[in-house]
This record gives C-alpha cells, sequence and structure tokens, in this order.
C-alpha cells in the first residue's frame, strides 16, 4: 500500500472515530436525561457557558502548574479516573443490571474498571482510542443535555476563538502538549497508518514528525517536532513553531521515520534495511467531543425534523451538525496534510454551527429560534 492510500484510510478511521463518538451521545441523550444527570439547573442559562470555559481556563493552568512541578503522575491518574467514571455513566445506561451489589449495576462497575485498568497497565494505541470513544460520547452527551440551544453555540464559539489565540498568538498551551502526550492518557485519537506501529514503544513524543520530503528537512529533522493533545498541537521546525489546536486539542501529526533511526524494537527485530513505516496520525479528543455537545443539544432541545433512527435521538437540525463537523474535520486533516498544523476549533466548531443552522432552517425553524433566542 503506498503512502498516499495508507494516509486516506487513516483519514477515513479518523471521521470514524468522530462518527463513534457523535453517534454515541446521540444514543446517550435520552438515557441521561432520563438517569437524571443535566449538570446544571437551568440549562437554557448562557452564563453556563461562562462558567465552564472558566473551569477549562483554570484545569489549564493547574495541568500547567503540574508539569512544571514534576507532578505528572497526579495527571495521569486524575485523568485515568475520570476515563473511568465516564465509563462507568455510559456503561450503566447500556449494559442491563443483571448483578447488581445494593444499587449498583456491577458488571457495568466491572466493565467501566477494566478500561481504567487498561490505560493503567497497557495504554496501547487502540486502548486509547476505545477509552477515547466512550469519554467522549459520555462527555458530550452529558454536556449536551446540560447545555440549552444558546450556551452551546457560545461555547463552541468561544472555545473556538480561544483555540486560535492559543496557537497562533499566546502559543501557551504548547508546553502543555508537550507534558501531556507523553503520560500515554486518552486526550487524543491515535490512528497509525502502518501495521508495526506501536504507541507503547514510543519513550516520548518528542521529534514525532520527521519530514523526509527533502535533503534539508532530514538535515534539521532533530529540530522538528509536532505534538498536539486535547489541548493543542504544535509544529517546531528549524527554531520556529507553526501551531494548531489548544484546549480542546486539534489535528496533531503524521509521523514518517526510517528504519535506521528506529527505536522500535519490532522494525529493529526485522533487521530490515528498508524504511519502515511507523507513521500515525494523532487528533484531540476535545476536537470530536466539543461539536458534538451541539449535535446533542440540537437533538435533546429540538422537536423540529425528527428522523427515525433506532437507538439514537436525531433531527435534522443534530444530522446537520454531525455532517458539517466531519467536513471541517476532512478540510482541516488536507490543510495539516499539506505540511502546516491548524488549530482545529475554529474549523470543526464553525462547520457544527454552520451544519447545525442549514439542518434547523430546513426543519423550518426561524433563525431566532435555532440560535436559542
Amino acid at each position: 500500500m503506498n503512502d498516499r492510500a495508507r494516509i486516506v484510510l487513516a483519514v477515513g478511521v479518523t471521521v470514524l472515530l468522530f462518527l463513534g463518538v457523535q453517534l454515541g451521545a446521540l444514543a446517550l441523550v435520552e438515557p441521561f436525561h432520563d438517569s437524571d444527570r443535566q449538570a446544571v439547573e437551568d440549562p437554557t442559562d448562557p452564563t453556563n457557558s461562562a462558567i465552564y470555559f472558566a473551569v477549562i481556563l483554570i484545569a489549564t493552568g493547574l495541568m500547567l502548574a503540574a508539569f512544571k512541578y514534576d507532578a505528572e503522575r497526579l495527571i495521569r491518574g486524575l485523568i485515568i479516573g475520570v476515563s473511568g467514571m465516564l465509563s462507568w455513566f455510559v456503561f450503566m445506561e447500556i449494559i442491563p443490571p443483571v448483578v447488581t451489589v445494593g444499587s449498583v449495576n456491577a458488571v457495568a462497575l466491572l466493565a467501566a474498571a477494566g478500561v481504567a485498568g487498561a490505560l493503567l497497565l497497557y495504554p496501547e494505541w487502540y486502548v486509547i482510542d476505545t477509552a477515547g470513544v466512550l469519554m467522549g460520547a459520555g462527555a458530550a452527551g452529558l454536556f449536551g443535555i446540560s447545555f440549552g440551544l444558546l450556551p452551546a453555540i457560545l461555547f463552541l464559539v468561544v472555545l473556538a476563538i480561544y483555540d486560535a489565540i492559543s496557537v497562533y498568538k499566546t502559543e501557551h498551551m504548547l508546553d502543555l502538549a508537550d507534558g501531556v502526550m507523553d503520560l500515554k492518557i486518552p486526550v487524543i485519537f491515535i490512528v497509525p497508518t502502518t501495521l508495526p506501529y506501536s504507541y507503547l514503544s514510543e519513550g516520548s513524543t518528542d521529534g514525532v514528525l520527521e519530514d523526509t520530503s527533502s535533503s534539508e528537512s532530514n538535515e534539521n529533522a532533530s529540530n522538528a517536532r509536532t505534538t498536539t493533545t486535547d489541548e493543542d498541537t504544535q509544529l517546531e521546525q528549524n527554531g520556529g513553531r507553526e501551531s494548531g489546536g489548544a484546549n480542546s486539542g486539534a489535528l496533531l501529526e503524521q509521523r514518517e521515520k526510517d528504519s535506521d533511526t528506529s527505536t522500535d524494537e519490532t522494525n529493529e527485530e526485522s533487521g530490515s534495511d528498508q524504511e519502515r513505516g511507523r507513521d500515525a496520525l494523532f487528533i484531540g479528543l476535545g476536537d470530536a467531543v466539543i461539536p458534538t455537545i451541539l449535535v446533542a443539544s440540537a437533538a435533546f432541545f429540538i422537536e423540529a425534523g425528527t428522523i427515525d433512527v433506532p437507538g439514537i435521538a436525531l433531527n435534522a437540525p443534530a444530522l446537520g451538525a454531525v455532517i458539517g463537523t466531519n467536513i471541517g474535520l476532512l478540510i482541516l486533516m488536507y490543510m495539516v496534510m499539506k505540511g502546516r498544523a491548524h488549530a482545529g476549533l475554529p474549523l470543526l466548531n464553525g462547520g457544527a454551527i454552520a451544519g447545525y443552522l442549514v439542518g434547523a432552517l430546513a426543519s423550518g425553524l426561524s433563525i431566532m429560534t435555532a440560535l436559542g433566542l
């Protein structure tokens, strides 16, 4: 399989991961509401957006401080714990309570503990991706039923602006990305483009992008780096930075390394003198979660344009947001494949909002109603 085919396949898998989060959230909105998991008393209050944005800023500051003072294990333990909790919420809705201990669904609890344990003991790329879909669907579903239409749209707009500023202007998320990537926690999706690729075999994510397209880039490969998490995307090339991504994460990287410089034990054991692909595409989990909040909110709070699909809540505005998000994703990935990393949320959130409005207008809603005004 040539390089282009591998990248196209990886892009397709990335879209499927996004769809997994989106469809999962749509399947969970009604069960979450029935289980009284709405996080706020009044989901139509626009100040909810400001409160949760402030929480994101505080969390960002705390994580940066943790990395500065060598408290990475605390961050890793916290993220794994949150992953287990969100997985438990999801499993409680999809696993029948056939075995209970008191009022606790024991099977759901064991399944969630299994997810957390796998992340702790064996955080390979497919473990992280599986946990990411569960976390993403659960988080988007919870936020979707807690944010009415106006708060959801405001939240997406504010985060898109913040994403662009933190990437292209202040660049304060770059340090956070460095720390989070090396922790091997489910804040990213990892899509290998070659079968031998192993995320566990990478001792560090420093120098993860090595552009072999020209002799000049080969000579300076040690100075090149691209890293992104649900907080950030960064590219350092020949002492400079081109960034994409922020607190929600953005498209990360395409990884290419030659066999003679590889530390992958699989490649070393093969003894091949030919270039072996250890490529992977990375994208922040937040890039899937944030726009999906509007998808879930539209499905839950709008009754017009209902589409009958078994197992999920869906209407034309929510479907429009799904389509718009994925169009934004494809454009983002195309731009990054051209050689630069970019902030993800302006395109992804912008696509979600545009698609949502098209779907809402097609359902007969006025623009004011669609905006929650």
